[in-house]
């Protein structure tokens, strides 16, 4: 059994990387449906900076859920070490890799222990390590929501139909922009593994990266403007947004679709004339699905790539390097 303290970082207020400390902490005891993970490795994501800088909100929660201190994180691969009573299908021992309660705040997975709910879980893929699983969960999981199901009834809180995710075969084409990152580059490969023909958008030093992913065409959007190449795209799924990502609705067919990962700035007129749809979603902990993207990660139709490895007690470090953006696929804190 684990002694009865561990390492975690926490935020005792909000603020910049500096923020993020290492203290002792009781090792959590797993309540009911959930199971106590020794940690490995630890996926870091958006919203974890977004809570170190101050975001205490889900969007569609009417209130904060935080109280400070907080342990921030949410993906995490590692081992059972204990199991709740009710608990089926798992044993001290297996491996496993999830994306905790989320959405949510509450995952506190930069740990060396967690207790995870067990089905937010899935068997870590035993043909990847600790690293590259847990650097699958929270990016995977949102690329598959987004692509190929969505997987729950539950309401977005950025619009009111139900996402829908477009049919992708051999006749689509499909646009992401952002493709290198953690949401983009799991995209660009489910993309692929359906047949679609994908352009990729990002910088230029990613281009052999994005190729040997599978992209067809590439664009260095520092070079050309993507809006002005392509016409008559399928699904263009954004994963940078902002105010500029109505720039690429102009690049989409009649009955295509936008995906928007982050809400952007669109307006329903121009959408109405273009006959396109825009379609945005929120990422739920699912374990079923990530079982599914992990039997893809097993056969290798689909890799993990990984940025850069940080020790869970350099979060900062880890921090710092996710500010300086360009980030080639996932950063990951390692366990020891």
């Amino acid at each position: 059994m684990p002694t009865h303290t561990m390492r975690a970082i926490r935020l005792h207020e909000h603020g910049g990387p500096e923020v993020l400390r290492c203290d002792e902490v009781p090792v959590p005891e797993p309540g009911p449906g959930e199971v106590l993970v020794r940690v490995h490795a630890v996926g870091v994501n958006p919203p974890d900076w977004y809570l170190r800088d101050g975001l205490t909100t889900m969007p569609g929660e009417t209130e904060s859920t935080v109280g400070l201190p907080v342990i921030p994180g949410t993906d995490m691969s590692g081992v059972v070490e204990a199991v709740a009573a009710d608990v089926d299908g798992l044993a001290v021992g297996d491996e496993v890799f999830g994306l905790l309660r989320f959405p949510g705040f509450n995952g506190s997975a930069y740990a060396e222990y967690v207790a995870a709910p067990a089905s937010d879980l899935a068997r870590k893929p035993a043909g990847i390590d600790h690293v590259h699983a847990a650097g699958a969960p929270m990016a995977g999981l949102t690329a598959w929501q987004f692509l190929i199901e969505v997987g729950h009834d539950h309401a977005s809180p950025f619009q009111e139909a139900r996402h829908r995710p477009t049919a992708l075969d051999a006749d689509t084409t499909v646009l992401i922009n952002g493709a290198a990152g953690g949401v983009g580059h799991f995209a660009l490969q489910l993309a692929k593994w359906k047949g679609a023909r994908v352009i990729a958008v990002a910088s230029g030093a990613h281009e052999s990266f994005l190729r040997e992913l599978g992209a067809d065409q590439f664009i260095d959007y520092t070079k050309s403007r993507p809006e002005e190449l392509v016409h008559d795209i399928d699904l263009v799924l954004d994963t940078v947004g902002g105010p500029d990502s109505k720039r690429f609705l102009r690049t989409l067919k009649r009955g295509g679709a936008q995906f928007p990962v982050l809400p952007g700035d669109f307006d329903e007129e121009e959408t109405m004339k273009l006959g396109v749809t825009v379609s945005s979603g929120q990422v739920r902990s699912n374990g079923a699905q990530l079982a599914e993207l992990g039997r893809l990660l097993d056969a290798g139709t689909i890799r993990v790539a990984i940025d850069s490895t940080f020790a869970l007690t350099d979060a900062r470090a880890a921090h710092e390097r996710a500010a300086r953006g360009h980030i080639q696929g996932k950063i990951v804190l390692t366990v020891a």
